[in-house]
């Protein structure tokens, strides 16, 4: 999963504390990425971030399988984690 978001933005402050709870949790089974599409500018440009956070769930093989715009609670997230193959 990818969350593209800034770090002045209040509802990315939200989403990091959740995204460091998930990375903890599932490290070695997912991968929980964030970008600061200020730092990050040519990848958000790559997978086209209009608004933020806008987070990209990808299966195992990378593929990309589902994007969401907005704040995300935990819950949801592993629900889409879980669609995507986490086991």
């Amino acid at each position: 999963m990818s969350d593209f978001g800034a770090r002045t933005c209040i509802p990315c402050k939200k989403m990091a504390t959740i995204l460091a709870e998930l990375d903890r949790d599932y490290k070695g089974k997912a991968n929980i990425l964030f970008t600061d599409v200020h730092e990050g500018k040519k990848l958000a440009e790559t997978y086209r971030i209009q608004l933020i956070p806008t987070q990209i769930f990808f299966d195992a093989k990378g593929k990309k399988v589902k994007r969401h715009i907005g704040f995300r609670e935990k819950a949801d997230i592993l629900k889409e984690l879980h669609a995507a193959g986490l086991k």
